[in-house]
Order: structure tokens, then C-alpha cells, then sequence
């Protein structure tokens, strides 16, 4: 609810505060609460290899902001950024971090991947490689020796640098698949990225066929679409090489063939160009295949923006996602919200940390043990 309705709580039953000192209990001298969100955050990344994100629409003081969302089945945070872009995501990936950068190996092979030309490749070549710079030493040594590098190559190398920096740090997890939809900020981040099957049928399903032939074509295929997903929910359960062999063929069975319905082989095509990351499941059964725990996450920030509006300060922005981040991670750990709150305010500490609570549950609950597997010694025969 709002502030002012707030206040209209308290009052009737007979607390009477003004709407400044209010506001500054509901933002301010929260380090306690912050620092927790911040151990949840690391905990949630280190109990599983994959992450699932998210990002929906903010505004701060009337200026558009983007709000992420990182969850697993163990956590949830929120963290608004001012921008939505690779640089943006790879910072919040490292809870908020300032981004340091790495030439090396890697960092060439993504400007590869991000089709550099090679006369700049090869000048980068010429500067100091495997030494880490921090963002102000890299744009200089950018502009002392690349000064005529235009402005969408120039991201694009710091966007390969601070990537290269981030696979080496030790000092925060890194993640190694993403679960997210389609959007270009996210590519390249983590070594694998698995795309939300239910986002990719959402595309078939705006088809507006007009003519009957191709509506029977496309209803056909829906149900095609919708009995293989399913396939994938049971192979899940039930993993095994053999059936994973069998669920690729299927794949290429479905989207390769033409249906006579040009729109919808059209759809089909640009399906079969995200093959590797809509069946990265068969490799890892453990990934989800739709998103959605994150886009609901969004939509619970949608629905409070909708009440409140926006935040107005930097310290209000940054409450909303402290206090969502701890509400919502309580109620995937099953502790009761009121009373974890109780539980700090009072310094009973009754309640372990939420971090700990975590790490608890993910020794349980093995959230990625097909990478555990391919990380454990091939036996020598």
C-alpha cells in the first residue's frame, strides 16, 4: 500500500506520525537488512551453476529504470539498474561490483563472436594482456591507442573484456547458464544460456492465419509443439542418453518441416537457429525449461509499482528491492516473513541467516549435479 494509506492505518488505531519520519523508517538505516540481501545473493549463486532472469520496466523520480530479477528455487533477488544493457547484467551478476577488465584468450574469441574487424583485434593484441584494469584505466588505454574506435566496437570490446573478468574472478560465483528469454543483453554472458520453451510458443500463438489451411496447420503444429514439451517435461524426470538421442531427432522432425504456411516455417526457422539453447536441457535436466519464477517475480514489482507508482530516491529504490528480495526468498525458504522480520528487529536471532538456510538446502538439493558430473575425473581404463 502507500504511504499515505499507511498512515491512515496508523492513525486510526492511534499512532500518530508524520509522513516524513514514516518514510524514513521505511527507507533508511537498513544496513542490517542489505548486508543479508547482499549474503542471500552470493548464497543463491553459489548453490546452483544456473540462474534464471529476468528484467521488467522501473521508474525512479519519473526517469525510466529496469528492474532484474535472479532466482533459483532457493532465492530471489531484485536489484534496478538505470540501464538493461550486457554491461548492466554482468555488473548486477556481480551484485553490483564496479567492472574490471581482462585481455586474454577469451576476450578474443568473443570479439570474435561479435565480428570485430581484425585490424582492431590485432591492435588489441599489441596492449597488456592477462592484467586486470579498472574501468577508468582501460577507456584511457582505449583512447591512447584505439583513439578512432567507434562507439558501438568500443562496447563491444569492453563488453568482451569485462566478460573475460569475470570467468577468472574467484571472488564471487560465477554462473554458468542463464535462464532467460531472448533478448540480446544476455547473450555471451555465461558459457551456456537456456532459452523458456513457453516464450518460443508464445511467438507461434501471435500467428494470425487467415486462410483455413493454414489455421489447421498451425493448430496441428501447436499440438505438436505442446505434446513435445511435454516429452522434455518427462525426460526430465527420467534422463537417459538414449532418450535424449531420440528428443534432438524429434526436434528437427517438428521445425524442419514445411508446413505450406509460410509465416509459420518462417517462425519455425528462426526456432531452429536457437536449437542449442532450447534443448541445452537434454545435456542438463535439471535446468527448467520455461522461466517463469522470474517473470513472476517481475509481474509481483509490476504489481507494487502499480500501487505505489515509483520510487522517488535512490534509498527508496533501493528498499523496495531489499525488502521484495527478502520477501521473497523467505517464503521459497518457508520461513514465515513476519516472523523473520520480528526475529531481527527484536536481535533474538532465533532465525539462522538466509544465506546459511540456503546452503543448507542446496547440499540437499542438487541443483546441478549433471555439472558436478562432467567436473568429476574420467576413470582411466
Amino acid at each position: 500500500m502507500t504511504q499515505g494509506k499507511l498512515l491512515e492505518f496508523l492513525e486510526d488505531i492511534g499512532i500518530s506520525m508524520s509522513a516524513g519520519h514514516l518514510s524514513n523508517l521505511l527507507i533508511k538505516n537498513h544496513p542490517c537488512f542489505e548486508s543479508e540481501k547482499s549474503e542471500i545473493y552470493e548464497a543463491g549463486l553459489a548453490s546452483s551453476p544456473w540462474q534464471q532472469f529476468d528484467q521488467t520496466g522501473a521508474r525512479v523520480a519519473g526517469v525510466n529504470y529496469t528492474t532484474n530479477v535472479v532466482c533459483n528455487p532457493l532465492y530471489t533477488v531484485y536489484f534496478t539498474t538505470p540501464n538493461k544493457d550486457r554491461l548492466t547484467v554482468l555488473k548486477g551478476l556481480q551484485n553490483g561490483r564496479e567492472l574490471e577488465f581482462l585481455l586474454n584468450q577469451l576476450t578474443f574469441s568473443l570479439l570474435e563472436a561479435f565480428q570485430l574487424p581484425t585490424k582492431w583485434k590485432n591492435s588489441l593484441k599489441l596492449l597488456p594482456q592477462e592484467t586486470v584494469f579498472s574501468c577508468t584505466d582501460f577507456n584511457t588505454l582505449l583512447d591512447t591507442y584505439l583513439p578512432k574506435l567507434g562507439s558501438v566496437q568500443r562496447t563491444r570490446v569492453l563488453e568482451a573484456a569485462a566478460i573475460a573478468f569475470y570467468h577468472q574472478q574467484r571472488d564471487w560465483p560465477v554462473v554458468q547458464a542463464l535462464v532467460c528469454d531472448d533478448a540480446p543483453q544476455f547473450k555471451l554472458l555465461t558459457d551456456d544460456l537456456a532459452l523458456c520453451w513457453v516464450d518460443e510458443g508464445r511467438h507461434y500463438k501471435k500467428l494470425s492465419p487467415l486462410v483455413a489451411y493454414h489455421q489447421q496447420a498451425l493448430d496441428k503444429f501447436l499440438d505438436d509443439f505442446w505434446d513435445y514439451y511435454r516429452e522434455l517435461l518427462t525426460y526430465r524426470d527420467f534422463p537417459s542418453a538414449e532418450v535424449a538421442r531420440e528428443l534432438k531427432s524429434k526436434f528437427w522432425k517438428l521445425f524442419d518441416t514445411k508446413s505450406g504456411y509460410e509465416q509459420l516455417d518462417e517462425r519455425k526457422r528462426l526456432t531452429v537457429a536457437k536449437a542449442s539453447e532450447l534443448l541445452l536441457v537434454l545435456e542438463h535436466p535439471e535446468l527448467p525449461l520455461h522461466n517463469n519464477p522470474a517473470e513472476l517475480a517481475a509481474r509481483t514489482m509490476v504489481q507494487r509499482r502499480n500501487v505505489s507508482y515509483a520510487t522517488q530516491t535512490t534509498e527508496g529504490t533501493q528498499a523496495w528491492d531489499t525488502f521484495m528480495s527478502l520477501v521473497a526468498t523467505t517464503r521459497k525458504l518457508e520461513i514465515s516473513f513476519f516472523e523473520y522480520m520480528r526475529d531481527r528487529i527484536s536481535q533474538i536471532r532465533a532465525i539462522p541467516s538466509l544465506a546459511q538456510v540456503i546452503r543448507e538446502k542446496s547440499s540437499l538439493i542438487p541443483l546441478g549435479w549433471s555439472w558436478q558430473l562432467e567436473s568429476l575425473p574420467t576413470p582411466n581404463y
